[in-house]
């Protein structure tokens, strides 16, 4: 045997062993090969993975709510990495590169707040966001982000002990745009975050939203639904961390294809630390395909550290529409094409019925029927 030429190699043993950094040139250059970027149309992201950002404030609009603040801080501020670090070369870009970070605060029982980004232009820009729930807080935050955009971004979820905070990251995009997006979370003691991603617009969208069940009895619901059109690329890569003892998750990502191109990745990673005793876990992926030259990869990846658990799962699944559901429509006068738009949409609104406010929730069922009209 020979020593390898490098010096001896040892690969990451677990996912909580990834190289971390907020410096973009501390990671190697992303040749496309790499287990977080195989699937990933990576030639068309290079000014994102490694050109200059411009990472000014940019125009926000959102309505005073009460028990809610919305500021601009300096990256240097304490809250700035607290809820975690990137661990690739776009998330650690889109750190080194913003000049400011977007605060969002929460206290008390607030009322649901949506902060909207509509004007950010084509031009490489690097963002950053700040979500702080305040102990035994309650409140419902949605980032709508529209028109075009080329969008490097790193959004940090901090929930306190004891509060219960909904996020949801909606992506409504023009047709043209990108977005690479890394969200951390860290979820204090007996505290809650629903964490939902909305995925329908854009050329290339890939969020990555990571918990981090890091004192006892944390918990976390992270939610997605997605709609990918012919020639789009929907991406996300789910991370939970089990940390603390007696820590509940749930994921659950449903989405549907239609067209030649239209592209899907779902990676779940549940990680249970060794002092995760009393663990409850389950992740799942349901992708429903609509039509022939599409694909779809999910893969669910669970690590276990530790045999003392309530119980852990993963499940995964991808085909086409069930002919039981509509014949059984059909039977009853409802015409085929009707049908099939029913059973499409009755799959995708687990999720959005998850989301707390009947006004944003009416808005994605019409953009869903708009999609699935546009697909008939």
């Amino acid at each position: 045997m020979v020593a390898h030429s490098d010096g001896p190699v040892v690969p990451v043993q677990t996912r909580s062993e990834r190289f971390t950094s907020t410096d973009r040139d501390a990671f190697p250059a992303v040749e496309g090969w790499e287990s977080e970027w195989k699937l990933s149309p990576v030639d068309k992201l290079r000014d994102l993975i490694d050109g200059d950002l411009d990472g000014s404030p940019y125009v926000i609009q959102y309505p005073e709510v009460e028990g809610t603040a919305v500021e601009w801080i300096d990256r240097t501020d304490a809250r700035v990495g607290a809820a975690g670090v990137p661990e690739e070369r776009a998330s650690a870009n889109g750190w080194s590169t913003f000049e400011k970070a977007l605060s969002i605060s929460v206290s008390g029982a607030a009322g649901p707040l949506t902060v909207t980004r509509a004007a950010l232009s084509s031009a490489p820009k690097a963002a950053h966001v700040v979500i702080e729930a305040a102990a035994n807080a309650s409140g419902l935050v949605v980032l709508d982000s529209r028109g075009s955009a080329s969008l490097s971004e790193n959004v940090e979820i901090l929930v306190a002990a004891g509060a219960d905070l909904t996020v949801v990251s909606l992506q409504e995009w023009d047709a043209d745009a990108r977005h690479l997006a890394s969200h951390f979370a860290r979820v204090g003691k007996d505290a809650k975050l629903t964490h939902i991603v909305v995925s329908l617009g854009g050329a290339i969208v890939r969020v990555n939203p990571s918990a981090h069940l890091a004192e006892e009895g944390s918990d976390a619901e992270l939610l997605g639904v997605y709609f990918a059109d012919a020639g789009q690329h929907l991406e996300q890569r789910v991370y939970v961390h089990h940390d603390a003892p007696h820590t509940r998750s749930r994921v659950t990502y449903k989405g549907a294809l239609n067209g030649e191109g239209a592209r899907t990745v779902w990676v779940g990673d549940v990680l249970i630390g060794p002092n995760a005793t009393g663990t409850d876990t389950y992740e799942q992926n349901r992708n429903l395909v609509l039509s022939e030259g599409t694909r779809a990869d999910s893969i669910p990846n669970l690590e276990i550290q530790t045999g003392d658990i309530v119980g852990a799962g993963h499940a995964s699944a991808t085909g086409r529409f069930d002919d039981e559901h509509l014949f059984y429509l059909q039977s009853r006068g409802i015409p085929e094409a009707e049908a099939r738009r029913l059973v499409v949409l009755g799959f995708l609104l687990e999720v959005v019925h998850r989301i707390p406010e009947p006004t944003l929730q009416a808005r994605l069922v019409e953009a869903l029927i708009a999609e699935l009209e546009s697909a008939s």
